[in-house]
């Protein structure tokens, strides 16, 4: 568990699960980047950690295998609705989300906190609109949670 008091807004926010994206977030076209299998290992151990894709590059299994993570597989019509009932299934406010897309802003405005990637891929303005947090990417989200002071720096009142 990642536990961590944000000041001034009265909420201590207690995270036991990661909601991960995959095309855009958590890889760029499929592939993990440099750096992220290491941060998952770390994380692995405060944090039940689930992988939510369409699989736009058919790369899914491998990556989830690599990180040894479970890989939820939704919809590519109806992922927004996939993805919020998948948090929702989870105790949502004790679950983190990390997405990119626009099938991602309704996960991201259900879970207890949320972190959009802005990168190479860009981001939808609908999903930023809901992130708490905006980073330009996957390490710098994933470092967020391994040292959780960040979180204080950046959502204090």
């Amino acid at each position: 568990m990642i536990q961590v008091s944000i000041p001034g807004r009265g909420k201590t926010l207690q995270l036991n699960y990661l909601a991960l994206d995959m095309n855009g977030t958590l890889t760029i076209d499929g592939t993990l980047p440099a750096g992220v299998e290491e941060r998952i290992n770390q994380l692995k151990n405060k944090l039940k950690i689930y992988l939510l894709t369409a699989d736009t590059f058919g790369s899914a299994v491998e990556v989830s295998n690599q990180l040894d993570i479970e890989l939820f597989k939704v919809s590519g019509d109806s992922g927004t609705q996939d993805k919020v009932d998948f948090i929702r299934n989870l105790p949502s406010e004790n679950t983190v989300a990390i997405g990119n897309g626009f099938n991602d802003w309704m996960m991201l405005e259900e879970a207890a906190l949320s972190i959009i990637i802005i990168g190479p891929e860009g981001c939808s303005t609908r999903t930023l609109t809901r992130a708490d947090i905006a980073v330009t990417s996957i390490n710098d989200a994933l470092d967020i949670l391994i040292n959780p002071l960040r979180l204080v720096a950046t959502l204090r009142e």
